[in-house]
């Protein structure tokens, strides 16, 4: 079956507010078991859809695991706009599978909810929308903007004395429009502290392989040369991730950024290998695929 049992999204782990951070280590164990049933949610979203963008959410899915439910992000079940929120930023907005499945994990919305992505009428749509759902920070998805509205929440909330950070995800293959980088150059100029950039460098864009339509890797010299705090991992390693986002919070004097080198459809990349095509960019699983990339996440 594409959907699993019941319309609640099973709870994972109990997600962890940054201002209510246990004392206890982070149980990775249960961070990666959460990102998985994200990554089957995702599967199971597009397919239902019969379009969407699974290979570029499976890529980004450590990340925002790490994010909403490791303790990095604070954020408020009961009132999503809450002033003292940190905001979560997808720059990359075709990838918003991985956000509404977060999401879900999270509580705010049920399975039946976010199954109804992309059809007629339902707010889930194929890039966010924060006119439809009070969750979304930001309308992305043309590309190369989002920083500049992180740059914008940054500010803000600063001017309001309110103890917030914002991240920002972005894709390699946006990093080439202008607009990111004078961004990048205005966070500088202002030592945005509270903001976070994150690079989803899975290597792959709609025409291609990102450094072939244009290569400007490397990317943390570049931003260490605007005056960023930069650090590079492997992304779709949940214990890099940790300690990157842990280490970036320790910033306190100029914006940082994580150059997150993942691979596109990470999880199930057999599948997409199999089916000749290892970008699979905007388009989604057969149900035939889906069904065995399923049976990877088991």
């Amino acid at each position: 079956m594409l959907s699993d049992e019941g319309k609640v999204c099973p709870p994972g782990i109990t997600y962890r507010n940054r201002g209510e951070m246990a004392e206890s280590p982070l149980d990775l164990e249960q961070l990666q078991q959460t990102a998985k049933a994200i990554r089957r949610l995702i599967i199971q979203m597009t397919t239902a859809a019969g379009s969407g963008h699974p290979s570029s959410s499976l890529s980004a899915v450590e990340v925002v695991t790490a994010l909403y439910f490791g303790g990095f992000l604070r954020h408020n079940k009961a009132h999503p706009r809450d002033p003292h929120r940190d905001r979560f930023i997808l720059s990359k907005g075709h990838a918003v599978p991985v956000l509404y499945a977060a999401l879900c994990q999270a509580g705010y919305y049920t399975v039946e909810q976010v199954m109804t992505l992309r059809k007629l009428g339902s707010p889930f749509e194929g890039h966010p929308n924060m006119k439809r759902l009070d969750t979304i920070e930001a309308s992305t998805g043309s590309l190369g903007q989002g920083l500049s509205l992180g740059v914008g929440h940054a500010l803000g909330t600063r001017l309001d004395g309110l103890d917030a950070r914002t991240y920002v995800m972005l894709g390699d293959g946006e990093m080439g429009e202008g607009q990111v980088w004078e961004a990048v150059a205005t966070a500088a100029k202002y030592r945005l502290s509270n903001l976070t950039a994150i690079i989803d460098q899975n290597g792959y864009q709609q025409t291609g392989a990102t450094r072939e339509v244009l290569d400007q890797t490397p990317f943390a010299p570049k931003f260490e040369a605007f005056g960023w705090h930069a650090q590079t991992i492997d992304g779709n390693s949940m214990a890099a991730v940790v300690a990157a986002l842990q280490a970036a919070r320790q910033v306190t004097d100029r914006p940082t950024v994580i150059v997150a080198q993942t691979k596109k459809g990470f999880g199930i990349l057999p599948v997409l290998e199999a089916a000749g095509d290892v970008n699979y960019h905007g388009k989604p699983l057969s149900k035939e695929l889906a069904e065995k990339a399923l049976a990877l996440l088991a």
